[in-house]
């Protein structure tokens, strides 16, 4: 049975761990070569010997212009050109509102997270028109979309891949290169415990944290996977997704959906909160 990218060559950055890690499996067992851009090189010289025909590692980061130059180029020399790049790199970000804003921070959120994206485009962008097309995936977050689930720095940078991914599909959609976007919510993984400074061990224990408590706080009753947006990717990867550019997908468990009265028949609505809990026209309370 035919892979859903079978003859098709993509780079994903962060390829080496979490959602890039469950992407690139994923990738490969659909009939992808792969070309993985990550800073953990022993995680890549594995992802090299378990996939020894379809896997090549580049140490890269997205912050260097030289690194991503080095990574598309490897698509090339290595596989003979590119039909999907997976912006899948980046970091949870600092802490903090406008009153704790540290411009350094702030611009190294704004190079990893927007920057990095967009240099990859840049560089995609001629192996894509030498194969006559191809597909652009970014990572975004529903932190990009509603206040309240990231920090301000982390945030605004998400809005702007969202805003991105909108105007580059714009611009590319002549060189039939698609653009999309996706909204990842609470994805089990260990970017929390990385953003606030946990050793390795530490951060995979949150990550199992959110895991565990993640269920109770959507409408959907289980944890995000890093396999849930690897699917997603896919979908935006493939051919099925031929009619689709501009846009995002939330992949969010139904977090964003809505209050939580909305979902929970057990949480007041905040109309009813306004009326003491009783709802206008309803029946008095007895006793």
């Amino acid at each position: 049975m035919a892979g859903r990218l079978d003859g098709k060559v993509a780079l994903i950055t962060g390829g080496a761990s979490g959602i890039g890690l469950g992407t690139t499996e994923l990738f490969v067992a659909e009939g992808a070569r792969v070309v993985v851009a990550d800073l953990q090189d022993e995680k890549g010289a594995m992802l090299e010997q378990r996939f020894p025909e379809a896997v090549r590692y580049a140490h890269c980061d997205v912050t260097s212009e030289a690194d991503i130059v080095a990574a598309t180029a490897l698509a090339a020399s290595a596989f003979g050109g590119l039909d999907v790049l997976f912006n899948n790199a980046g970091i949870a970000g600092l802490p903090g509102g406008v009153a704790e804003v540290e411009v350094e921070g702030w611009d190294r959120i704004f190079a990893i997270l927007v920057r990095g994206p967009a240099v990859g485009m840049k560089h995609a962008l001629p192996l894509m028109q030498a194969r006559g097309g191809g597909s652009i995936v970014n990572t975004a977050s529903i932190a990009g979309l509603q206040a309240g689930w990231g920090p301000l720095a982390y945030s605004a940078a998400k809005a702007a891949v969202v805003h991105m991914s909108k105007v580059a599909a714009a611009q590319l959609a002549k060189d039939k290169v698609r653009v999309n976007a996706i909204c990842p919510g609470l994805i089990a993984t260990s970017i929390f415990g990385n953003a606030v400074g946990l050793p390795r061990a530490q951060a995979d224990q949150m990550a199992a944290m959110v895991a565990q408590n993640a269920a109770s706080v959507q409408p959907i009753p289980k944890a995000g996977l890093p396999e849930d947006i690897a699917e997603a990717a896919l979908y935006l990867a493939s051919d099925a997704s031929r009619f689709v550019t501009g846009t995002h997908i939330v992949v969010d468990g139904g977090i964003t959906i809505g209050s939580r009265h909305a979902w929970d028949t057990e949480a007041l609505s905040p109309f009813a909160a306004l009326f003491g809990g009783v709802m206008p026209g309803a029946p008095a309370p007895q006793g």
